[in-house]
């Protein structure tokens, strides 16, 4: 069966954003060109990893003699995006990820896998006439400065979540924190 793919080669938006309170935040990464939104949720591990190796990517590209690319070095401000998720309706949970570099269009491509199920009962499972077990990805290709602003922001919102215990370190909730740290 074919896998369905939702590519994005120039997107008007791309961001990492949050639905619920800390603590309770579901992560989604959500890709719009014109009309065609889709809006997939991820871990908020899979969003702090994606930052900090885009950031990766753009700076070694950075050091590359001549800098062919013209990456920037910090986010272009006319590129910072802290609207809201749009109308968010899931298309899949992702799992596996991957993260390259085109140099043809100058772009930073992600792509993003669900999570898959190996129970063979599931893979018996008869596929819904509305292609609902379809296999899907989404790819999408971001310019480097959009990329930046992507890194940018996904880390803003990875870091709006609770605040660490000094002694301990794990998230204190609001309901309150009862810390764990060792007597010594």
């Amino acid at each position: 069966m074919p896998t369905r793919v939702h590519e994005f080669a120039w997107p008007d938006r791309v961001v990492v954003g949050t639905i619920g309170l800390p603590g309770a935040r579901t992560f989604y990464l959500q890709v719009r060109a014109g009309k065609q939104i889709v809006s997939i949720a991820l871990e908020k591990q899979q969003s702090a990893l994606l930052a900090d190796k885009i950031d990766e990517i753009l700076d070694q590209l950075i050091t590359v003699e001549g800098n062919p690319f013209s990456v920037p070095t910090s986010t272009p401000v006319e590129l910072v995006d802290n609207d809201q998720l749009e109308a968010v309706q899931e298309q899949f949970r992702t799992g596996a990820m991957s993260l390259g570099w085109d140099p043809t269009t100058a772009q930073v491509v992600i792509e993003a896998h669900p999570i898959t199920d190996v129970d063979a009962d599931d893979n018996d499972a008869a596929q819904d006439e509305d292609g609902a077990d379809e296999p899907e990805m989404l790819l999408v290709r971001m310019p480097v400065g959009t990329a930046r602003a992507f890194a940018k922001r996904t880390r803003e919102i990875v870091g709006a979540g609770r605040p660490a215990c000094p002694l301990c370190g794990y998230p204190i909730d609001a309901d309150g924190h009862i810390c764990t740290f060792p007597e010594v």
